[in-house]
């Protein structure tokens, strides 16, 4: 009996999909900028709709979209016509997405969006359908060859779900959206993780161990014990960093010297200690103590001397920074 070569098939399907989307980038035109100029402007929702797999694929768009500060939410045309037409105000836009552009679940919904003048976005591969002449924008997806039997949607399910990531990311562009505003709206999770700050997970100014630099060590080492940090940030009469002292430091220099207590902090501390930006990603920040084979860091908004925070490994380690 012939075994079945399933990595044919599925490499054929790629090979399909590959081509669908080299199609859908060459007919990418201005009616893209246009749609993309609507959804950032729009002053309410962003709608999306669609009838079966085209639904689904509206509910993925709708979700990234609303990640990059696009309110947005997902209809199901088969309920439209049930009451959920009530959902959809004049001031939103509306995306119906069709292969055809002619199933029947559909066509109230346009009805309804031409009728009270609501902007219409059509996603759809067939330009004498109705929902290709209704549309105020048209995204024109190329037809495409389908997988499995020619007739399964894949390769353009695959189109429908590219131009809405397409819109998603063009938008946060326009929108000037950074990494700072999508870690307001996804504050757990893995992404919540990547996106955190060193000012995130930082010890703030009050539980920082500050000593004056021309304290003597005895003092130093009783600020030391209490804060249970391991480590004392120096600073001097104008409330400058000037250094930093480690429990592993006082060790070797006890190992050293004696009369450790007599010492001045600035005789043992570690000079222009390292110092990072509030801004600087958790992430990036423990990359910089594994190069410098360092456990905290200083934080600093502006002035590179003036401490506004600390950050110990465990702080990172412990919100599974890797």
């Amino acid at each position: 009996m012939k075994k079945n070569n399933y990595k044919k098939i599925a490499k054929d399907v790629i090979d399909l999909e590959i081509q669908a989307l080299k199609k859908l980038k060459n007919s990418i035109n201005n009616s893209f900028n246009q749609a993309v100029n609507t959804i950032v402007k729009c002053q309410s929702k962003i709608i999306l709709c669609g009838v079966g797999k085209s639904y689904l694929i509206a509910s993925k768009i709708s979700a990234t979209l609303s990640s990059v500060g696009c309110p947005s939410f997902s209809l199901a045309a088969s309920d439209c016509s049930h009451g959920d037409l009530g959902s959809i105000s004049k001031k939103d836009v509306l995306i119906l997405i069709s292969n055809s552009g002619e199933t029947q679940e559909l066509k109230p919904v346009i009805q309804f969006a031409n009728r009270n003048r609501i902007t219409l976005i059509g996603i759809v591969s067939k330009k004498n359908s109705i929902l290709y002449k209704a549309s105020d924008i048209k995204l024109f997806i190329p037809e495409v060859k389908e997988a499995g039997l020619g007739i399964v949607p894949t390769s353009s399910t695959t189109e429908s779900l590219a131009i809405g990531d397409c819109l998603a990311v063009a938008a946060l562009n326009k929108k000037g959206f950074n990494k700072k505003n999508f870690k307001s709206l996804h504050p757990k999770g893995s992404l919540g993780a990547q996106l955190k700050t060193a000012e995130d997970l930082m010890i703030k100014k009050k539980g920082i161990p500050f000593i004056n630099e021309n304290s003597n060590m005895k003092n130093a080492l009783n600020i030391i014990t209490k804060k249970k940090l391991g480590v004392l940030i120096a600073i001097n009469k104008k409330k400058m960093t000037t250094g930093i002292i480690t429990d592993g430091q006082i060790r070797r220099s006890t190992q050293k010297n004696n009369n450790l207590k007599k010492l001045l902090v600035k005789n043992v501390m570690t000079k222009n200690p390292i110092s990072i930006h509030k801004d600087t990603l958790a992430s990036k920040s423990l990359s910089i103590m594994s190069e410098k084979k360092i456990t905290s860091l200083c934080i600093h908004k502006k002035n590179k001397r003036k401490t506004i925070g600390l950050l110990h490994i465990h702080n990172i380690l412990g919100a599974n920074i890797q």
